[in-house]
């Protein structure tokens, strides 16, 4: 996968909740997933998508203001790649129920034991 960290000189700040937003659509999710494997170009991406070039860069900017991607120029051209600290903010938030979910499994496994015992 290509990250980048940190964002981009005046990038969004990463949100889980702006950045779920962002992913609930289904092409812009594949744009996401393709960001993901290699950073890449409008062009590059929409080659790729039964979708336009324009509709590309519409999908590009919720992504960036979700601040999931940054961009930077090459040339006459921007390069999308994914955001480090947005997939973190998007991992912290699942994290939270990974970690209550242990602590319930913990408590559950410890009060069997002790039933047992």
């Amino acid at each position: 996968m290509a990250y980048a960290s940190p964002p981009a000189p005046g990038g969004a700040q990463p949100s889980s909740q702006n950045g779920w937003s962002a992913l609930g659509d289904p092409t812009r999710r594949e744009i996401f997933e393709l960001v993901a494997r290699r950073p890449s170009a409008v062009g590059e991406l929409a080659e790729e998508l039964p979708v336009s070039r324009p509709a590309v860069s519409q999908h590009l900017k919720v992504l960036k203001d979700a601040g999931l991607v940054v961009d930077r120029r090459d040339g006459n051209r921007r390069i999308y790649q994914l955001n480090l600290d947005g997939i973190g903010a998007l991992r912290a938030y699942l994290d939270q129920f990974w970690n209550e979910a242990l602590a319930a499994f913990k408590k559950v496994a410890e009060q069997r034991s002790e039933e047992v015992e």
